[in-house]
């Protein structure tokens, strides 16, 4: 005869288990494809851009006429001034990132005591060359610029940013930031005596070789 303890716990058992898990979207077949086109995808970007780091003059141009495409984009438009300026607050920064040393000498010099922070930045004195680590690189400078075009002009197809401005009042407002910006980069620069650029200033190396080699006597 049947146990009646045990014909009740039967369907309590079965009431208990855990249900199978319902399959996620993440278990897909869609999924791994999709990663791999994703990881594709951002494969070649980045031998894209690995390729384009030697052509300077080449990608400035581009970014140029990326440029060029957004103001006449802007100018046919006649909107979208709001853009243009946070745009250009942001190419300010990247203008002053690019002109500063990696290592602040104001900082260097409230670290170190004195006036060393100067001395580890390149001069036009008679000094050995010593190259200029900027803050911003200028591939990294590029490709922000350019990026920044791009979303600028993709922006510039949604009517909600077409804030209505009085666009000279933002001009102004922008000329005063990239001349109070500039003056103080520009005293920095004096006071600390660097140079961002590395033209004008003294290298030694082929020409010192050669003038040796010249030096030597013949057999």
């Amino acid at each position: 005869m049947m146990d009646p303890g045990t014909s009740t716990s039967a369907p309590a058992a079965a009431a208990a288990a855990p249900a199978p898990a319902a399959p996620s979207a993440a278990d897909s077949p869609a999924s791994p494809a999709v990663s791999q086109w994703a990881f594709a995808v951002s494969q070649r970007y980045q031998h894209l851009l690995d390729r384009s780091v030697p052509h300077a003059q080449r990608r400035w141009v581009a970014t140029l006429a990326v440029a060029c495409v957004y103001l006449v984009r802007v100018y046919f438009v006649e909107g979208f001034y709001i853009v243009t300026y946070a745009l250009g607050i942001y190419m300010l920064n990247l203008l002053i990132g690019f002109l500063s040393p990696q290592v602040d000498p104001e900082l260097q010099e409230l670290a170190g005591g004195g006036g060393g922070g100067g001395g580890s930045l390149p001069t036009r004195g008679s000094d050995e060359f010593r190259p200029f680590v900027r803050r911003l690189p200028e591939f990294k400078c590029w490709l922000q610029i350019t990026w920044a075009f791009v979303i600028a002009f993709v922006v510039t197809f949604f009517s909600v940013f077409d804030v209505p401005v009085f666009w000279p009042v933002l001009l102004f407002y922008w000329v005063m930031l990239f001349t109070l910006t500039m003056r103080r980069q520009i005293m920095l620069m004096i006071k600390y005596k660097y140079v961002p650029f590395t033209f004008g200033k003294r290298r030694y190396g082929k020409r010192a070789s050669s003038t040796d080699s010249a030096s030597l006597p013949r057999d």
